[in-house]
């Protein structure tokens, strides 16, 4: 089953596979049932999770119910433990939704719920992170996941993330990080999609964060919370969720 799930998300289109997910969530889910490990979105446990990855694979990390990362299910965890946003109300604006929140955020009462993105069929609106169509101070919460390392200017599509977040708002904006690596680094010279892929982790990726990318964010006005959260949970649970111990959640506020 693994092997087989492995292949097809080496060989099919992603926005084919975003489709086929939801046709073969339950299938999977029934066929990995166990007690091992748990998703915290759903609450579901299974005997293991599924690999995923682009060219390096990760093992027992993607969630066979709500397709759920490492990195979903933490916020997850951030988010119910240490914010209101499941029971306050709240304008909120999604980046790129991922399948694993955007139903469930959608049907929350307490949100005032957008989605955005240039080109996925999840989104509300249709924009360009470095334009965006919104009046200034518009938004109490921000989620902007795994897009930045994607956008060339990315100070641009921070500055506008900054201008319609409301004062007293929040932002999260995860992106894969080397935190090895105290600078940053780019080359836009590297235009082959394989050289792309060995060097920045991805095909579409245009840079590889270092730790220099909390300073970034606080250049542009933001006032950055580097929240490690794996260390407020005990290490069997973050074995049983599956979590990436040190992943840093960064906690973007607009005083």
């Amino acid at each position: 089953m693994k092997k087989l799930f492995k292949l097809i998300l080496n060989t099919i289109p992603r926005p084919l596979l975003i489709r086929l997910s939801y046709v073969a969530r339950p299938v999977l889910a029934a066929a990995l049932k166990g007690s091992t490990y748990t998703d915290t979105i759903d609450g579901k446990s299974f005997r293991s999770f599924l690999p995923y990855g682009y060219g390096k694979q990760r093992n027992n990390v993607l969630s066979p119910s709500t397709l759920s990362l490492e990195r979903h299910r933490l916020l997850w965890l951030y988010l119910k433990n240490e914010t209101d946003f499941f029971t306050a109300p709240k304008k909120v604006l999604h980046f790129a939704p991922e399948q694993a929140f955007y139903k469930r955020f959608r049907k929350m009462k307490n949100l005032d719920y957008t989605t955005t993105d240039l080109y996925s069929p999840l989104a509300d609106v249709k924009a360009d992170i470095c334009n965006l169509p919104f009046s200034d101070d518009s938004y109490d919460m921000i989620l902007c996941n795994h897009v930045l390392e994607h956008i060339p200017d990315d100070t641009k599509a921070m500055q506008e993330l900054y201008r319609v977040l409301k004062p007293g708002g929040m932002g999260i904006f995860q992106i894969p990080q080397d935190l090895n690596r105290a600078e940053t680094f780019e080359d836009n010279s590297i235009t082959d999609a394989k050289e792309r892929a060995r060097i920045f982790g991805q095909y579409d990726h245009v840079r590889v964060y270092g730790r220099d990318y909390f300073d970034k964010l606080r250049s542009i006005g933001f006032r950055v919370v580097e929240e490690d959260y794996t260390k407020k949970i005990a290490p069997q649970d973050v074995e049983r969720f599956c979590l990436a111990e040190g992943e840093i959640i960064p906690i973007c506020f607009k005083d």
